[in-house]
C-alpha cells in the first residue's frame, strides 16, 4: 500500500527558536509547507536571514517550501511601564493615558499606541487587555484620558495588546510600519502576504496595489480578526487570494462563545467562493513548553482539518518555543489520522459551482470522473497553478500531482490542500507527448505504478498561462508508458 500523503498543509513560524543551528531544516524535514515570517517582531534584516536561510534548507532537501510575511497591521497596544509589570486588581482604578506625551506607565494607568482611542469609546464600553487576560470596564472620557474599573485583574507587562470587546476601533487599516514592511515584503519575494486587521475589500486591495508598486508578486491573504470583517466576509474573501481564521484578537472582539461556529462559518465562505483558508493561533500552545498536545489541541488541530481547512498554522510554538521539531511532528500526526478517519465528499454538482472558467469547468469534471470510477490520482499539468487551485476546491481523497516549470507557481501551490508540486518542463512538445512524459516521470518517482489509472488535465499549448482545456483518462503501463482506456 503507498504511503500516505498528508492533504493538509502546515505553516511554521520562525522565530529565536528556530535560528539555532540545524533547526530550520529539521523543521521542513518534519513536513512544514509554508513558513511564516512575522513582521510584527524581529528587524528588517532578522527576516532577510531567515528568508535566505529557508531557500538553503529548501534547496538542500529538494523540497519546495513557501514564505508568508505577516504584517503587524495597526495592532493596539499599551505603553510600557517605568518600573516593570504590575499588577491589577478587581474594582481597583486604572486609566489609559491616550496623549502622546504620557508618562511611562505605573499601576494606576499606562499609555497606548493609538492616541486617538478615547474618541472611539463610552462609558460602560468593555476593554480587553493581553488576549482578554485583564478586562477593564470604561467609567468616564475625558482630557484624552480613559478612566476605567478592572473587571478581571492579573499581571500586566509592557506592549500588550488592547482591543474594544464588539470591535469598532476607527484605526487604519495600514500603518507606516506596514507600508515599510509592503517594500521589504517585496524585496524578498515572498510567496503570500498576510494583512493584519482586514475590516473590508478596501484594505485588501490597497495593500495589493502597495505591493504591486513595491514590485512583489505575492498572493494576498485576509486576516479574519476583527468583528468589523465578520459582517464584510463576503467582499473580503472575494477580494483576496487565501484568508486566515486569525483566532486571537477575533476571540478578543467577539467573545469566546462566537469563536468555533464562526470559524467553521468562514472556513465554509471561504471555500464556497474557491478561496485558500488557513486555521491559526494557539493550536498547540502547550508545546510552546510541552513536548506533547493536549487532547483538546489535538481535536482543535483535527477538527479544522474535517471543517476543510487547507492549512494549520503553528506560531509561538515553533517561533519560541522549546521543541519546534516536536509540534510539526505532532501537527503533522494529527493532520494524517484525521485525514484517515475523515473522507471529505464535494458537492459535485455543477449547478452548485460558478463556472467561469474552462480551467474551473475542467477541475469539476476531473473531480467528478475521479469518484465515479476511481483512480490513483489527477495530473495538472499548469503553468501558473491555477488549474491545481480548482482541483482543490474540491476536496476528495485523490491526490493532485501539480506539475510546473514556474518555480514560483510551485511554491504558492504548497498552500492548496491536497495538491503536490512537482517541477516538470513540458516546453517543446505537443500536448500529447506532455502527459506521457508527466505519467513516466511520476512513475520514476515512485508516485504512479503499474497498472494506476490517472486523470490529466492540460491544454492544447502547453507552458502557456490559462490554457486548460483538456481532460484525459489515462492508465499506467509497464515501464510507466501512459496507455490509453478501452474499458473502465
Amino acid at each position: 500500500m503507498p504511503e500516505q500523503l498528508r492533504r493538509t498543509k502546515i505553516i511554521a513560524t520562525l522565530g529565536p527558536a528556530t535560528d539555532a543551528p540545524g533547526a530550520l531544516r529539521q523543521l521542513l524535514a518534519e513536513g512544514v509547507d509554508v513558513v511564516r515570517l512575522n513582521l510584527s517582531h524581529g528587524s528588517a534584516d532578522d527576516h532577510r536571514a531567515r528568508a535566505a536561510a529557508v531557500h538553503v534548507a529548501a534547496q538542500e532537501l529538494g523540497r519546495e517550501v513557501a514564505v508568508l510575511a505577516d504584517l503587524q497591521g495597526p495592532k493596539i497596544r499599551i505603553e510600557r511601564f517605568a518600573q516593570g509589570a504590575v499588577q491589577l486588581e478587581p474594582e481597583q482604578p486604572f486609566t489609559i493615558d491616550c496623549r502622546p506625551d504620557a508618562p511611562a506607565g505605573d499601576a494606576t494607568r499606562v499609555g497606548v499606541s493609538y492616541h486617538d482611542l478615547w474618541r472611539d469609546v463610552q462609558p460602560a464600553d468593555v476593554l480587553v487587555l493581553d488576549d482578554g487576560l485583564i478586562v477593564l470596564e470604561v467609567v468616564e472620557v475625558a482630557d484624552r484620558q480613559i478612566r476605567c474599573v478592572v473587571l478581571t485583574g492579573g499581571r500586566l507587562s509592557d506592549r500588550k495588546g488592547i482591543n474594544r470587546l464588539g470591535g469598532g476601533l476607527t484605526v487604519a487599516a495600514l500603518s507606516d510600519k506596514d507600508r515599510r514592511d509592503i517594500q521589504l515584503a517585496a524585496d524578498l519575494r515572498v510567496d503570500f502576504l498576510a494583512v493584519s486587521f482586514v475590516k473590508c475589500a478596501a484594505d485588501v486591495e490597497q495593500a495589493r496595489a502597495l505591493l504591486r508598486a513595491a514590485g512583489g508578486e505575492a498572493a494576498l491573504v485576509a486576516k479574519i480578526e476583527r468583528a468589523e470583517a465578520i459582517d464584510n466576509l463576503g467582499e473580503i474573501v472575494e477580494a483576496s487570494d487565501a484568508v486566515m481564521v486569525a483566532r486571537g484578537d477575533l476571540g478578543v472582539e467577539i467573545g469566546d462563545a462566537e469563536l468555533p461556529g464562526l470559524q467553521k462559518k468562514i472556513i465554509r465562505e471561504a471555500l464556497a467562493r474557491s478561496r485558500v483558508v488557513i486555521t491559526a493561533t494557539q493550536m498547540m500552545q502547550s508545546m510552546v513548553e510541552s513536548p506533547i498536545p493536549t487532547r483538546a489541541e489535538v481535536l482543535d488541530v483535527a477538527n479544522a482539518v474535517i471543517d476543510g481547512t487547507d492549512a494549520v498554522m503553528l506560531s509561538q510554538e515553533t517561533a519560541a518555543g522549546r521543541h519546534p521539531d516536536k509540534a510539526v511532528a505532532a501537527m503533522r500526526r494529527v493532520c494524517l489520522g484525521a485525514e484517515r478517519q475523515f473522507e471529505p465528499r464535494a458537492d459535485l454538482r455543477g449547478g452548485a459551482h460558478r463556472l467561469e472558467r474552462s480551467d474551473q469547468a475542467i477541475a469539476l469534471g476531473a473531480m467528478f470522473i475521479a469518484t465515479q470510477i476511481g483512480v490513483r490520482a489527477i495530473v495538472a499539468l499548469t503553468e501558473s497553478g491555477a488549474t491545481a487551485q480548482w482541483l482543490s476546491r474540491y476536496r476528495s481523497t485523490v491526490p493532485i500531482y501539480a506539475l510546473s516549470r514556474n518555480a514560483a507557481a510551485r511554491r504558492r501551490m504548497q498552500l492548496y490542500c491536497d495538491v503536490h508540486p512537482i517541477d516538470f518542463d513540458a516546453r517543446g512538445v505537443g500536448p500529447t507527448q506532455a502527459t506521457r512524459d508527466a505519467v513516466q516521470h511520476l512513475f520514476r518517482l515512485g508516485h504512479l505504478a503499474v497498472g494506476d489509472r490517472v486523470l490529466i488535465t492540460t491544454g492544447d499549448h502547453t507552458g502557456r498561462l490559462g490554457g486548460t482545456n483538456t481532460l484525459k483518462l489515462l492508465k499506467v503501463g509497464e515501464g510507466g508508458v501512459a496507455e490509453g482506456l478501452g474499458d473502465l
